[in-house]
């Protein structure tokens, strides 16, 4: 969602700023990790996830009439806004929020941000795209990386909530992977700030059936501390922290926003060690340290192809420049 555009959230902040927002957004992001387990004590996952979207929604909705933008999302629109709230915002968070119930907070982190990884081989299967020797190298390493958190002696296959947890994760990813591989190139209408609140609705309101058809809000503990954990879910970690990629994505270039996200896992490693006392294992750095080196040759490999797109298309404009001034003077 962060790399669809911005139009008409704030005027372009500063470099400073900007990276002041992106260091904001890993931060907020990466802590999330362990806040996330830590409410699943006191609310179901599917609807601890209901009830973040919800937050959300409103807060970026009250952000969007503030700014003039909240609008009806054009008909061209509706395919990336259902996409986006039905995959990326309703799936993902659902199957996250489940999978933490057995897997530890750092773990899941780690897991749920090997998105990228399953892009690589999606893009060149349904878009054709080429599988370049970066990319190859960033493919090996991240499932070399998945292999050392799933080996034997580390990983309990025998454990059915374990393997659930595990693969559930995956599996989110993969559903994430897959939007961005479809949503790709996609020409939208709306502003990202003009879609998100829909986008977060749409997913509020595919969670809500399931919300009381699979669990039971009368077990809720509605307290403090589910208090304190709703506000940083919706607002913060939801909320502010869209709001704040969009103005990152107009004043940093996409690498450098595409690259220090990956440091979100690190922080929800780092953070659920510190905060929940999980270990830190030789298994998890290891398979962490593989998947981000293969996420970064992955991020570099899109770029560098970015790069020469937009070159192409600017020299093919100079081209056609040169011919029509050519062919003017001749008139002449």
């Amino acid at each position: 969602m962060a790399n669809q555009g911005a139009v008409g959230l704030v005027g372009v902040v500063g470099q400073r700023t900007a990276w002041l927002l992106l260091a904001a957004v890993v931060f907020f992001w990466g802590v999330n990790w362990p806040v996330m387990k830590y409410g699943l004590h006191y609310v179901p996952p599917l609807t601890f996830a209901a009830l973040r979207l919800i937050m959300g929604a409103i807060v970026l909705a009250i952000i969007a009439a503030w700014r003039h933008e909240l609008r009806f999302p054009h008909r061209q629109d509706w395919p990336l806004v259902l996409g986006v709230g039905l995959l990326q915002m309703a799936a993902f968070m659902g199957l996250v929020n489940i999978s933490l119930q057995y897997v530890p907070a750092g773990r899941s982190a780690i897991l749920a941000y090997t998105t990228p990884l399953w892009v690589v081989p999606l893009a060149v299967l349904w878009l054709g795209e080429s599988l370049t020797a970066l990319r190859m190298v960033g493919l090996v390493l991240g499932l070399a990386g998945v292999a050392v958190l799933f080996n034997p002696l580390a990983f309990d296959w025998h454990d059915p909530n374990t393997v659930l947890g595990n693969g559930l994760l995956l599996f989110a990813a993969l559903l994430w992977a897959i939007l961005i591989v479809k949503v790709r190139g996609h020409q939208w209408k709306g502003s990202p700030l003009s879609l998100m609140p829909w986008q977060l609705t749409v997913a509020a309101c595919a969670l809500i059936p399931f919300v009381f058809w699979l669990e039971d809000v009368r077990t809720i503990q509605w307290g403090g501390p589910l208090g304190w954990v709703l506000l940083y879910n919706g607002p913060i970690a939801t909320a502010f922290c869209f709001w704040a990629m969009i103005s990152v994505t107009r004043a940093l270039p996409a690498i450098t926003t595409s690259l220090s996200l990956l440091c979100v896992p690190a922080v929800g490693y780092a953070a659920a060690s510190v905060v929940l006392g999980e270990a830190v294992t030789l298994t998890n750095s290891l398979g962490f340290a593989l998947i981000l080196g293969g996420l970064i040759f992955a991020t570099i490999s899109d770029w560098k192809k970015s790069q020469e797109a937009k070159n192409a298309l600017a020299n093919a404009a100079m081209t056609t420049a040169t011919a029509e001034t050519g062919s003017g003077g001749m008139k002449k």
